[in-house]
C-alpha cells in the first residue's frame, strides 16, 4: 500500500502546486482552502507511504511526481516553455523516479 499512498501524495502535490498562484499569497479564501486541503492530504499520504517505503526514496519520488506533474500542467495548460532541453531535464527526473522504484522493488527480493 505504501506505493499507492505515495502516488496519491504525489498527485495531491500537483493539485496544490497548480493552484498556489491563484491564492495570491494566501489572500484569496477559496483557492487558499483548496491549496491547504491538498497540502494536508499530500503530507498525510506521504506519511502513510513512509511506513513501508524508505524515507529518502519516498521523498524523492513524491517531489518528482509533483515536479513532473506540475510542469506538465504548466506546459499544456499555461503555455509554459516547451524547449527540448527543459523536456530532457524532466525526462531525467522521470528516469530517476522509475529507477528508484525499480531499485526499491529489487532490494526486497
Amino acid at each position: 500500500m505504501g506505493w499507492f499512498y505515495l502516488s496519491i501524495a504525489g498527485f495531491a502535490e500537483i493539485f496544490y502546486a497548480a493552484v498556489m498562484p491563484r491564492t495570491e499569497g494566501f489572500t484569496r479564501l477559496g483557492p487558499s482552502i483548496f491549496c491547504i486541503a491538498f497540502i494536508i492530504a499530500s503530507m498525510y499520504f506521504l506519511s502513510l507511504a513512509t511506513r513501508t517505503v524508505p524515507i529518502g526514496t519516498a521523498y524523492a519520488i513524491w517531489v518528482g511526481i509533483g515536479a513532473i506533474g506540475t510542469a506538465t500542467y504548466g506546459i499544456f495548460l499555461l503555455g509554459e516553455d516547451r524547449s527540448i532541453l527543459r523536456i530532457i531535464c524532466f525526462a531525467l527526473i522521470l528516469a530517476g523516479i522509475v529507477g528508484l522504484k525499480i531499485l526499491a522493488s529489487a532490494s526486497k527480493t
